[in-house]
């Protein structure tokens, strides 16, 4: 894929964020043949943008979620639009293709550069902040249709990112279980979804240690302020107009939005 279309996707998919819209399948010359050409082009559509990088989403950390997104390995994308506290509140008309996702956030205190010697958790859990509950509002500029392109596509997308509605930080973060507390999604006060850490991620901060060393590979890093969305703790679902999705943390606190 030479660089002019590179450069024609990626300001097709800026065009598409800009107006809110999504489209039904990619022409097959416009699919990104690989993940690294993909990411590049998701460059391009940041460049095309303009918006800052408020902070990154990351997906798929275990093979069982790797397999409903059709990839052999985890996934990432910039979150483009400033977040919002909880409660949290979005047109459901205007989402595209939404799919709420409970994920705990990490706010970043310090850079991660980029650098030749791998970052360790015990380092990346230094340069964090703060830790959160939160709800990613996840969208994806390509209808889920039977024309849904391959994942290159998704991933010059920014990885479905959306909207992240956060809830205020967990007190003492370090030195309690995080792992181990279940989280439940409700819907309109029905339990919709269960799950935890250790089961989908083993802890927030082992798919951190991963995007800062993906990023430092590619010359990215990450910044002081940004925050990470740490990837879905209970799957992904379909939500419909009118539903109040709730997800509870236990001792450390609950996150509401709502698709109006």
């Amino acid at each position: 894929m030479d660089i002019s279309r590179q450069r024609e996707l990626a300001r097709h998919l800026a065009n598409l964020r800009r107006e809110g819209h999504q489209q039904s399948g990619l022409e097959e010359r416009l699919v990104p043949p690989d993940a690294e050409t993909a990411y590049r082009v998701a460059r391009m559509v940041e460049e095309e943008l303009g918006w800052e990088v408020v902070g990154w989403k990351i997906a798929g950390m275990k093979a069982e979620l790797q397999k409903q997104l059709r990839t052999s390995s985890p996934i990432y994308g910039r979150v483009l639009v400033p977040l919002m506290a909880s409660p949290g509140r979005v047109e459901h008309a205007r989402q595209c293709s939404p799919i709420p996702e409970v994920e705990y956030q990490a706010r970043l205190g310090a850079d991660l550069p980029p650098r030749v010697k791998p970052y360790s958790v015990a380092e990346v859990t230094e340069a964090v902040a703060s830790l959160h509950p939160g709800i990613e509002l996840a969208e994806c500029r390509f209808v889920h249709d039977a024309a849904f392109p391959p994942m290159p596509a998704i991933l010059a997308d920014g990885a479905g990112s959306g909207t992240i509605v956060i809830g205020e930080a967990i007190a003492d973060w370090r030195d309690r279980d995080i792992a181990a507390q279940e989280v439940v999604l409700s819907s309109n006060g029905t339990p919709r979804r269960r799950g935890s850490a250790a089961a989908a991620l083993d802890h927030p901060m082992v798919p951190l240690a991963w995007l800062a060393n993906e990023l430092s590979r590619t010359g990215i890093g990450l910044k002081a302020g940004q925050t990470i969305s740490t990837g879905t703790l209970t799957g992904m679902l379909r939500p419909k107009a009118g539903e109040t999705y709730t997800a509870d943390y236990g001792p450390f606190g609950t996150v509401t939005a709502t698709y109006a």
